[in-house]
C-alpha cells in the first residue's frame, strides 16, 4: 500500500499540523488513511486518529524490535488505501550516534519515501543546500519531496521554488501559508490533546482546508506509491462490544485519555471487557473487577476533579478494599492525596500516601529503562527478561511520600518517583510514572489482566 513519512529537518517545523491537515484531506476525498506516529507520543496520535478516522498506531525503536515494527505497520496498512507516518524531531535526529532510532532509520526499515517539511520562514536560497545536504548525508534515504511551511507570500513561494528547481531535483508537492487559524494551542506538555480541546473537529477541519488548498494531494498520494508493495499483515479491529470474563473499568475524558490503542486490543484479548468512564460527570465506578486510569492532565481539570467527591470515595473505596488497580503519570497524581498547581492545591483520590506538586521544569523527560523488583505484584514476569523499556513526561514530582511503600521497579534510566524507585505499589495497586507498551519484551496487559483474574478467584475462594 502508498505509504510516506512526513519528517523535518528539525523539530516545531509544523509536521504534525501538516499530516492532520493530510490525513483530514485525504480523508475526504474518500481515501481510507491509516496515520502512524514515530516514536512515543499520546497527544499527535489523538489529533491524527480523529483526523483520519482510524485509530493512529506508535512505531517505536526503543521499545519495540524490528520486526515487531514491521509487523504492526503491515497489521494496520491492512485495508487502507494510503499510510501516513508522522516523524518526530528532524529526519536524522535520535538517541544513537549511528542513527539507528531516527526517522530514517524507520524510513529504510519500512522502504518508505520521505517528504520534508521545511519551515521556510527567513528562508530563500539557503533553502538548496539544506536540502541537498540532507540528500546526500544518506543515499539509502529517498527525500521524494518538500512541502514549504509558514511561506511569506506569493513571492516567497516563488523566489523558493525557482531556487529548488535550480539546484535540486525533489518534487515542491506543497507551499503552505503561515496561518494562525491553524494553530493548535500548546502549553507544558506540547500540543493541548483532541480530547480536552473544544471543536477539536471544527479546528481539524479548518486545518484540512488550509493544507489541502496549498498541497497537491495527487502528486503526494504519487509519491506514496513510491514506496513497495505491504504484504502479509491482518487487520484486527478493536470490537465495539468485547466480551471477557474479566471487567476493567478505565477513565476515558478530557482529563484522562493518554492510551495506545494497541495496548487496550491487547487488553481485550486477554479477556478483559473494558468499560469506560469519565472522572468529571460519573458519580461512581461501574461495576468491575479492576481499574485501569491512564495518563493525561489531571491538573488542568483538578477542580472539577476535586468536586467530584462521590467518585473519588468510589475509587478509594474500590482499591482500599483490596481492588486491582494500575495507574500511569496522570493516574498515579488523581489516586494520591493532593495536587498542587499555580498556587492552587486540590484534594485528589488519596490511596496514594503522597502530594504531588507541578514544577515549570520537566522532573522526568524520555525514555527510561527498568528492572522488574521482588516485590511487583502481577504474576507472568518470571517469563520476562525483567527488564521493561517505557517513557515518561512529567512536570510533576511527589512530595512527603510514606516511606513505607515498596516499588516494582528500580530505575536504571530515567527519572520515574524519585531518580531510583518506579511503580508504587499500595495492596493491590500499582502506579507508575512511566508509561509502558504492550510490546513482545513487556506484556504489561496480559499479566494485569491475570493479575484482576488471580484477585477475583482469590475473593471468591
Amino acid at each position: 500500500m502508498p505509504h510516506i513519512i512526513i519528517s523535518a529537518a528539525h523539530k516545531s517545523s509544523g509536521k504534525t499540523t501538516i499530516s492532520i491537515g493530510l490525513c483530514a484531506a485525504l480523508r475526504q476525498q474518500g481515501l481510507e488513511v491509516q496515520p502512524f506516529k514515530k516514536g512515543p507520543d499520546y497527544i499527535d496520535p489523538l489529533w491524527l486518529g480523529q483526523a483520519a478516522g482510524r485509530s493512529c498506531y506508535n512505531l517505536d525503536f526503543f521499545t519495540m524490535g524490528r520486526e515487531e515494527i514491521t509487523r504492526l505497520f503491515r497489521q494496520h496498512m491492512s485495508g487502507a488505501d494510503i499510510g501516513i507516518i508522522e516523524g518526530n524531531k528532524g529526519l536524522y535526529d535520535g538517541l544513537d550516534l549511528d542513527g539507528s532510532n531516527s526517522n530514517a532509520a524507520l524510513a529504510a526499515l519500512l522502504q518508505a519515501p520521505v517528504v520534508l517539511v521545511l519551515d521556510t520562514r527567513g528562508m530563500t536560497r539557503g533553502i538548496a543546500p539544506l536540502i541537498l545536504g540532507y540528500q546526500a548525508f544518506d543515499k539509502n534515504i529517498r527525500i521524494a519531496g518538500v512541502v514549504l511551511n509558514s511561506v511569506g507570500g506569493s513571492r516567497h513561494e516563488s523566489k523558493l521554488r525557482n531556487v529548488i528547481e535550480h539546484y535540486t531535483d525533489v518534487k515542491v508537492i506543497g507551499a503552505v501559508p503561515h496561518n494562525e487559524e491553524v494553530r493548535i494551542d500548546e502549553r507544558h506538555l506540547g500540543l493541548m490533546p483532541s480530547n480536552e480541546a473544544d471543536a477539536a473537529q471544527e479546528r481539524i477541519d479548518t486545518i484540512a482546508g488550509h493544507v489541502g488548498n496549498n498541497v497537491d494531494l495527487q502528486a503526494l498520494i504519487e509519491t506514496a506509491r513510491l514506496a513497495p508493495p505491504t504484504t502479509g499483515g491482518e487487520r484486527v479491529v478493536v470490537s465495539a462490544s468485547p466480551q471477557g470474563d474479566v471487567r476493567i473499568a478505565f477513565a476515558r475524558d478530557s482529563a484522562f485519555g493518554f492510551y495506545y490503542p494497541d495496548d487496550l486490543l491487547a487488553l481485550e484479548q486477554a479477556g478483559a471487557s473494558l468499560i469506560p468512564f469519565d472522572t468529571l460527570k460519573d458519580q461512581e465506578l461501574p461495576p468491575a473487577d479492576g481499574l485501569f486510569i491512564g495518563g493525561g492532565f489531571p491538573e488542568t481539570a483538578m477542580n472539577a476533579l476535586e468536586a467530584n467527591r462521590n467518585l473519588r470515595a468510589s475509587i478509594r473505596d474500590f482499591i482500599e478494599q483490596g481492588g486491582p488497580a494500575y495507574a500511569e503519570c496522570g493516574g498515579l497524581m488523581y489516586l494520591c492525596r493532593t495536587l498542587e498547581w499555580e498556587d492552587r492545591q486540590c484534594e485528589m483520590v488519596g490511596v496514594i500516601p503522597a502530594d504531588v506538586k507541578m514544577h515549570q521544569k520537566p522532573q522526568g523527560r524520555g525514555y527510561v529503562r527498568l528492572c522488574e523488583t521482588s516485590c511487583h505484584p502481577w504474576p507472568g514476569g518470571e517469563s520476562l527478561p525483567g527488564r521493561v523499556n517505557a517513557h515518561e513526561f512529567h512536570y510533576s514530582g511527589l512530595e512527603n511520600l510514606d516511606d513505607s511503600l515498596q516499588f516494582a521497579y528500580k530505575v536504571e534510566r530515567g527519572y520515574g518517583v524519585d531518580g531510583c524507585h518506579d511503580g508504587l505499589i499500595r495492596g493491590n495497586l500499582l502506579a507508575n510514572y512511566s508509561h509502558m507498551r504492550n510490546v513482545g519484551s513487556s506484556h504489561w496487559a496480559e499479566r494485569f489482566v491475570a493479575h484482576v483474574r488471580r484477585c477475583m478467584n482469590t475473593t471468591k475462594s
